[in-house]
């Protein structure tokens, strides 16, 4: 790649109030920008622009689940997509990199970069550039891809499946009441973040612990809504998190068991988890799961659920 012009501005924003400027280019999570940073899961130092005089030529921006916490996430990631290749790439990179130099302190893991994409961008010959020139920075700076993921959605008015009675449904107790299913479902998992959990070197029993102190613990909605699966006689299949992120309701893990996959049990344990959140009156439910995870998806398929648009999620491995 040839070097960034020597104008190039690369800053993070002084404050909330340069949020315009930040929205000169665009992405289908700007609507979400100002209740971020007014809650505290952004700060305008993590928020970074490069400028050409006035014009931004590119931007970027962290998050954090929680306020006060570190970044967690790298989800914004633009680039003036009239420059031509190669000083678009050019000045992503530097963008990047000075800005990945002064918010993440020195050794530590860089967080993901995750990117959402319309469900045919690779059929889209305008899609397909945004979403290549992205990843061709990435890549330069070190990522790699992990995992394409679809986005689901179930909508109101779509039907939802009366309960057929195979499994008997209560609500999880605890933390290790859950955490001791979800460990066995580690096994043989299609979920690519948690093969690499298993990769790093963690147990089944440790990734799963991780997973839930990670993702769960947190969840401000009520537990009573999370649901365990069991055979009539009592022996657990599966499990289900119906729940509510600071944006929308959400199915957020449904598992089944090793010793009981193939039955197609997985389609009552989510009509279950849809249920529940269908009985809050939610105008939609979102849901993910990743591209490779054939049966899943097609069980999302089944009850109703929309693939309305895809996800990629990019690493960058430890030395």
């Amino acid at each position: 790649m040839i070097p960034a012009p020597s104008e190039l501005t690369i800053r993070p924003l002084t404050g909330a109030d340069e949020l315009g400027l930040f929205c000169r280019l665009s992405y289908v999570l700007d609507h979400e920008l100002a209740d971020d940073l007014a809650t505290g899961r952004r700060r305008p130092d993590w928020m970074w622009v490069a400028l050409r005089g006035r014009r931004v030529v590119g931007r970027l921006s962290w998050w954090t689940g929680e306020e006060g916490g570190s970044p967690q996430f790298l989800d914004f990631f633009d680039l003036d997509d009239t420059l031509p290749e190669p000083e678009r790439g050019a000045i992503g990179l530097e963008l990047l990199e000075k800005a990945t130099a002064a918010v993440v302190p020195a050794g530590a893991a860089r967080p993901e970069y995750g990117r959402f994409v319309p469900p045919d961008w690779r059929e889209d010959p305008v899609a397909r550039d945004v979403v290549e020139a992205r990843t061709r920075v990435m890549e330069a700076s070190g990522a790699r891809m992990l995992v394409e993921r679809l986005r689901l959605e179930w909508r109101a008015g779509t039907p939802v499946p009366e309960d057929t009675g195979r499994l008997v449904f209560r609500p999880v107790t605890g933390r290790e009441d859950l955490v001791a299913l979800m460990t066995p479902v580690m096994e043989g998992t299609l979920d690519a973040h948690g093969q690499q959990d298993l990769a790093s070197g963690l147990s089944a029993r440790d990734a799963a612990e991780k997973q839930y102190d990670e993702e769960f613990a947190g969840l401000r909605t009520p537990q009573e809504w999370w649901r365990i699966a069991e055979l009539p006689g009592g022996e657990p299949v599966g499990f289900v998190i119906p729940a509510r992120n600071n944006y929308h309701p959400m199915i957020a893990y449904i598992g089944v068991l090793p010793v009981h996959r193939g039955r197609g049990y997985i389609d009552d344990i989510l009509a279950e988890g849809t249920r529940v959140l269908a009985a809050q009156d939610v105008k939609r439910i979102r849901a993910a799961t990743d591209l490779g995870n054939v049966p899943m998806a097609k069980s999302f398929e089944r009850l109703g659920y929309v693939n309305f648009e895809r996800a990629f999620d990019m690493v960058w491995d430890q030395p």
